[in-house]
C-alpha cells in the first residue's frame, strides 16, 4: 500500500461510434493497453451500464474518450457529440474524463488489419477494439512524456 502506482487504478478508453464502442483498458501497472470486447450499442442506458460494469470490473480511476476532429484539426457535429457524451460519462461515473485527438486511429487500425484474415464483419468489430487500444497508447505516451518534465521534448507532443 506505500506503492502509489499499484493503487492509481486504471484507465479506460473508449471509441465511440454510432454502432459500437471500441473499449480498451491499461494492465494492472498501466504499462500496456488491451483491448476488451467491442460494445454493440442499443441506447444510452444500456450502454452506460456495460460501461459501468468494466469501470467496476477493471477498478477504471480515468477515461479517455476519442475526439473526432477533422484533419486541419477542426472540430465538426460529431466532435460536439463527444464532448456531450464525455460531459455525461464526467456526471454519471464521477471520473477524471479526457478527450483525445483519434484523427488516423480508425485508418491505422483498418491498415493493421487488412493484413489479417478476419472477415469483414469480424473486422469491422476488431477495427474498433483496435481504434480504442491505439487511442490509449496514444494517451499514455503523452502522460509519460508530461511526467518527465524534459526540456528536449517537442512542443504540444
Amino acid at each position: 500500500m506505500t506503492s502509489d502506482s499499484t493503487t492509481r487504478g486504471r484507465i479506460l478508453a473508449l471509441d465511440v461510434g454510432a454502432r459500437r464502442i471500441g473499449v480498451a483498458v491499461t494492465d494492472p501497472l498501466g504499462i500496456t493497453a488491451q483491448g476488451l470486447e467491442t460494445l454493440q450499442r442499443q441506447n444510452k442506458r444500456y450502454d452506460f451500464e456495460y460501461l459501468r460494469r468494466v469501470i467496476r470490473d477493471f477498478d477504471i480511476k480515468e477515461i479517455v474518450v476519442g475526439l473526432p476532429l477533422r484533419m486541419s484539426g477542426a472540430e465538426g457535429t460529431q466532435s460536439e457529440k463527444m464532448r456531450a457524451f464525455a460531459e455525461d460519462l464526467r456526471k454519471k461515473f464521477r471520473l477524471p474524463v479526457h478527450l483525445w485527438d483519434e484523427r488516423l486511429t480508425s485508418a491505422e487500425a483498418n491498415r493493421f488489419l487488412r493484413e489479417t484474415d478476419l472477415s469483414i464483419e469480424k473486422r469491422g468489430k476488431a477495427v474498433d477494439r483496435m481504434a480504442a487500444v491505439l487511442i490509449l497508447q496514444g494517451w499514455m505516451e503523452q502522460q509519460s512524456h508530461m511526467a518527465s518534465d524534459s526540456p528536449t521534448q517537442r512542443p504540444g507532443g
